[in-house]
């Protein structure tokens, strides 16, 4: 398989009849990138608020986390399902019932007035999420080729890493100047400009009528789900509570036989062939892998920022600044490296600067500075997660079949989503153990502030190791597991036009 642009010189593929003959790319790719800006903001943006969310509406301490886990499950857990139904409904169809699920559910969630309101909002937010995210990856695979694809690609990834660190500066500054609220309706006017633009700029691909593998879409999402849901929970109770232990065992049953139930299916919701290729099974690998590294690197540094050098969550938010500009000039630079270097050894650069960063992150300790101590690993791993992504998602799309383009997306952010809770919940799990066992023996002559804060750091540093081990893996699968392309195989002679 090739990692590399595939050549051509054309922005999209020839229209279909009643679609725009010369559309405007630009304005496709902005409408594409809108939506993923939208999800991946929606991840950190609502975390800077909670403080202020649990004030005015009276959440409990347990119950404040589900503002985040309502949200979790739903998009992680309906991921495939919205994936598929792409391919079967239409991708741009699909795409814009779950943009406008999500926008109503913003506006609702937005005027939440009872936490059982809010909760149910972020819920439906997270099922129109999993029906649009599938989208943009897939429309925007189908309505660029060539190196139009791979410029819009680098863009794409571009605004998939740094939106995560750049929603946790917007969710401070909107919190800060104007109420919690403002975090939900700045969804409302993006949503509304998507609605309005894509049915005039985004070409609709080819319909691939079908079935749904109903099977497959139920033990899928329910597995899913409750995979999800047994990793939230392990990280809240430990993983020796019942229910997490319960809801884990579930999932893995049910998972088991989504894949017994795909091996069989006519119209599998998610086609086994996808995982048949070594490097496309690789890059799925690691898109598990390097969330599960990047989201517990700004849930613990957070922590250490805010609870530790005293931050306020817009100081908080803005020390992630330098780390999402270096992602978003490294995912722009990474389309003019690809056809040079290839993608394998660009995705091996990325790995050793993530690991090389999580690793100097392991030195935290309570007397560390945010210049000394924070600042170069969050310019490294900038760096190597900017380098990182767009190669795995071209390594993921590349040759899939057209009716295969949602699924393989779903399958792809599905991916993302789990890696990120799992590796939450492992690390948290580590993360508290480590907390424990510093508070039982504090260091001599601190008081019990101090004692607090060195407990806290202890913790942060025993995740980081755990995410250094993430991180390894990765690096392993870059090297070990994916093969860089190879070249075009010379033509004779004879075969050479004269």
């Amino acid at each position: 398989m090739s990692t590399s642009p595939a050549s051509g010189t054309s922005t999209a593929p020839p229209a279909p009849p009643g679609e725009p003959r010369t559309p405007r790319p630009g304005l496709a790719l902005a409408v594409i990138l809108a939506c993923q800006l939208m999800v991946v903001l929606d991840a950190t943006i609502v975390n800077i608020a909670l403080p202020d969310m649990r004030r005015a509406l009276g959440f409990s301490p347990t119950g404040l986390t589900w503002i985040i886990n309502a949200y979790t499950l739903a998009f992680g857990g309906l991921l495939l399902l919205g994936g598929r139904a792409g391919d079967i409904l239409g991708r741009r169809r699909v795409f814009l019932a779950g943009i406008a699920l999500f926008t109503v559910a913003s506006l609702v969630g937005g005027f939440a007035d009872s936490a059982g309101m809010l909760l149910a909002a972020r819920a439906v937010q997270g099922v129109g999420a999993a029906f649009a995210a599938p989208g943009t990856l897939a429309l925007l695979n189908t309505n660029f080729e060539g190196p139009a694809r791979a410029r819009a690609l680098g863009i794409y990834s571009a605004v998939s890493g740094a939106g995560l660190a750049f929603g946790l500066v917007c969710g401070g500054l909107l919190t800060d100047t104007t109420s919690w609220r403002a975090v939900l309706f700045v969804n409302v006017p993006i949503g509304i400009a998507i609605l309005v633009l894509a049915p005039r700029h985004i070409r609709q691909p080819e319909r691939h009528p079908g079935r749904f593998d109903v099977p497959g879409a139920l033990t899928s999402t329910a597995g899913m789900v409750l995979l999800v849901y047994g990793c939230i929970r392990a990280a809240a109770h430990g993983w020796g509570d019942g229910i997490a232990l319960g809801a884990l065992a579930s999932a893995g049953v049910l998972l088991g036989a989504f894949v017994a139930i795909e091996t069989r299916a006519v119209q599998p919701i998610t086609p086994l062939r996808l995982l048949a290729h070594r490097n496309r099974a690789g890059a799925y690998l690691n898109m598990l892998l390097l969330p599960a590294t990047m989201f517990a690197m700004f849930f613990f540094l957070t922590q250490f920022l805010q609870n530790v050098l005293n931050l306020s969550p817009f100081e908080a938010g803005c020390a992630f600044l330098p780390m999402a500009l270096c992602q978003f000039a490294c995912a722009r630079a990474t389309p003019v490296l690809l056809p040079r270097f290839g993608a394998k050894p660009i995705l091996v650069l990325g790995g050793v600067l993530v690991a090389a960063g999580i690793l100097w992150l392991t030195r935290i300790d309570d007397t560390a500075g945010y210049a000394g101590a924070v600042l170069g690993p969050m310019i490294l791993f900038g760096i190597g997660s900017g380098l990182s992504f767009m190669p795995l998602n071209l390594i993921i799309l590349s040759e899939v079949p057209a009716a295969d383009a949602g699924a393989a997306s779903g399958l792809l952010q599905a991916l993302q989503q789990v890696g990120a809770s799992l590796g939450l919940a492992i690390l948290a799990a580590v993360s508290n153990a480590a907390s424990r066992d510093a508070a039982q023996h504090p260091p001599t002559g601190t008081n019990p502030e101090q004692s607090a804060r060195h407990a806290l750091t202890e913790g942060i540093a025993g995740a980081t190791v755990g995410a250094a081990v993430f991180a390894l893996c990765a690096l392993a699968v870059s090297v070990l597991v994916i093969r860089p392309a190879r070249p075009a195989p010379e033509r004779s002679t004879a075969e050479r036009p004269t």
